[in-house]
């Protein structure tokens, strides 16, 4: 099976090399950048974050273990504090004995008595030395302790400073993913209020309808005005005025002045 599989390719690559030619690799790789923007723009926007919120969740056990390894160094480079000033507190008493001893030698005794012990000027020399050599060892151990205090302290400030950066930038994406989430629900709403149609088919039915009414009554209201002054009847709408017969005799009085005027022209 494995066998045809590779077969199969092969003639795949062979027949795409004979068409395209040497640029096939950069048609596979065109294409395969195509499906794949093509299968994210796919995917809902909604999944996408709540994918987002899994990922950022997923963030907490590596907080909680690197709060774990910040709390394991901050306890070893206590210890080593407390290590480096128990030493040189015991240095400092070393160094104070020996320039004691150091003093006494050169007071020139013969005999040293110490805790009610008497030791020769040799024992006290040879003591002495020992007390020398503990010293040197003992401060190269410190300055060691001192050395690797401070790189620990280093990596502790610097292992400190990365959680307080993903702790603020997890803060910061939870907010981010919330105001995308606000965005999209805001989409969503306008989305709805845009594909939703009223269907004001009966209340354009019931206008016209409405018209039509208004133009019968309009006619019906014409044809009786019509039929009133074709029969004579009084308009009660326009009623003749109380003094016409007082306008008559002032009409047919002015008619003498009219004539009078008329032949003074000719």
């Amino acid at each position: 099976m494995i066998k045809k599989a590779i077969v199969g390719t092969g003639v795949l690559v062979v027949v795409g090399v004979l068409v395209f030619g040497t640029e096939v690799v950069s048609y596979v790789r065109t294409s395969a950048g195509v499906v794949s923007d093509a299968v994210h723009d796919s995917v809902p926007i909604d999944f996408q974050i709540e994918r987002a919120r899994d990922l950022i969740e997923d963030l907490v056990p590596d907080i909680r273990k690197a709060l774990h390894v910040i709390a394991k160094e901050q306890v070893g480079v206590e210890r080593l504090e407390k290590e480096i000033a128990e030493g040189e507190a015991a240095l400092d008493n070393a160094e104070e004995e020996m320039v004691r001893l150091k003093d006494d030698l050169q007071g020139g005794k013969e005999v040293f008595v110490y805790n009610k012990r008497a030791y020769t000027v040799s024992q006290v020399k040879t003591d002495l030395a020992n007390r020398l050599d503990r010293c040197r060892t003992a401060k190269a151990t410190l300055d060691t302790k001192r050395q690797i205090y401070d790189a620990r302290l280093k990596k502790l400030d610097a292992a400190r400073e990365k959680l307080d950066g993903m702790l603020s930038e997890r803060s910061r994406l939870q907010v981010e993913v919330e105001h995308l989430d606000a965005r999209l629900k805001m989409l969503a709403a306008a989305q709805t209020t845009s594909d939703y149609k009223v269907d004001d088919t009966k209340l354009a039915r019931a206008k016209d309808l409405i018209s039509d009414l208004r133009t019968r009554l309009d006619v019906a209201e014409k044809l009786i005005d019509a039929e009133g002054q074709l029969q004579g009847e009084i308009q009660l709408e326009a009623p003749v005025p109380e003094n016409i017969v007082e306008q008559v005799t002032e009409y047919f009085a002015e008619e003498p002045e009219v004539e009078a005027l008329a032949q003074v022209q000719d």
